[in-house]
């Protein structure tokens, strides 16, 4: 079966989460996607805890189907090879702060002397322009300025930093993988490549879709704990059951709130669903009450045939068991060489023509390099 990228050749020269999660999208739809690591330690993620073998469960899961090819570029020699892979490349994906590949004499402008039909995709926090350019930063510190941890929390509480990392996926890897994926596209008409320039900051700026035309129109900054889909409605919200668990209430639209009340035997609440913060408080402190009174599993049994949007807050635990993560292959056992069955997480994005696909373990480093620089017809 033929991959949608499967002609499509990438140089991948980035580390730990954003740029190995935006390759992985392409590697697991057919892309050649090679790793150039350093020949000292690598990918930083090969150390992390736990290990699977002598690399991290965090890099196998989001370098499989991928190579490792190990060049330093800081020597003429790893630089020469690098340019010889460029030639034969669609796509270069960076990370590094802006200037860095100036410095090696890699940057762009250089690489596109070499081959200009060349996508190149820089990842940084801040992008190539404005003030913040050179400042370093983690997840954290993007969605701090983005405005959204300001938001995310408890009413009157502090700030709680989100389990997953929201700027360096969404705002770092998705778009630029649909920015490679449109300059591929483009390149099809002009016959040229281009520069994809993606800060996680603009990215996670974007995502304030709910809130920030509000404050364009009222000049009103929003509260923490206090909009619609962060804690401001009883019908948008978490409940913990009797036996300590909680569930999730998605409730907003008028006819799930009514089924909502209805099963809970508030039927007194139902003309309620707007009411003023000071009502929304009340109502959460009288369904935290009814809902303690049974177990999760009683409660879902509860809502089984009502369209209420109530949902189990699962563990990782009850997660990978989920029937419906089950059924849409979201965890996926994959036959190692060496470490025999290892699940990974599976692929996100369904195709029905042709679908991605798990063919390879991640590379140990720099596993390729001979392959890799035999088939450019170089050795090392």
């Amino acid at each position: 079966m033929s991959l949608p990228l499967e002609s499509v050749r990438v140089l991948d020269l980035t580390r730990l989460l954003p740029g190995p999660y935006c390759t992985l999208m392409l590697a697991d739809f057919g892309a050649e996607v090679i790793k150039v690591e350093n020949p000292y330690n690598g990918d930083y993620a090969r150390g992390y805890e736990p290990n699977l073998d002598q690399d991290s469960a965090f890099f196998h899961s989001l370098n499989r189907n991928k190579k490792s090819i190990c060049l330093d570029l800081k020597t003429e020699e790893g630089k020469g090879y690098f340019l010889e892979l460029v030639k034969q490349a669609d796509v270069v994906v960076e990370s590094y702060r802006p200037g860095v590949m100036e410095r090696l004499g890699l940057d762009y402008e250089q690489l596109k002397k070499v081959n200009d039909r060349l996508i190149y995709c820089a990842i940084t926090g801040y992008g190539q322009t404005g003030p913040y350019r050179n400042q370093p930063g983690h997840d954290v510190n993007y969605i701090s300025y983005a405005g959204l941890l300001n938001l995310t929390g408890e009413k009157e509480g502090k700030p709680i930093i989100p389990s997953a990392q929201i700027a360096d996926i969404g705002g770092g890897a998705l778009p630029a993988a649909v920015g490679i994926l449109l300059a591929l596209l483009e390149r099809e008409k002009s016959g040229t490549g281009q520069f994809v320039d993606i800060s996680m900051l603009d990215g996670v700026v974007s995502w304030m879709q709910l809130l920030l035309p509000a404050f364009f129109k009222e000049e009103e900054e929003p509260k923490r704990g206090e909009q619609m889909l962060n804690g401001g409605l009883a019908c948008y919200e978490v409940y913990q059951a009797k036996d300590g668990k909680w569930l999730s209430v998605g409730a907003l639209e008028p006819k799930f709130w009514k089924n909502f009340c209805e099963a809970i035997g508030r039927e007194d609440l139902i003309s309620h669903i707007n009411s003023p913060p000071e009502v929304q408080e009340k109502m959460k402190s009288q369904i935290s009450g009814i809902v303690l009174t049974k177990t999760s599993s009683e409660w879902m049994e509860v809502f089984r045939e009502v369209e209420a949007c109530v949902t189990p807050l699962l563990t990782f635990e009850e997660m990978i068991k989920d029937p419906q993560i089950t059924a849409r292959e979201m965890i996926r056992t994959f036959e190692h060489d060496t470490l025999g069955s290892i699940r990974q997480i599976g692929i996100p994005v369904k195709l029905s023509g042709t679908p991605g696909i798990i063919h390879s373990r991640a590379p140990k480093l720099g596993e390729h390099t001979d392959e890799i620089l035999k088939k450019i017809g170089m050795k090392k």
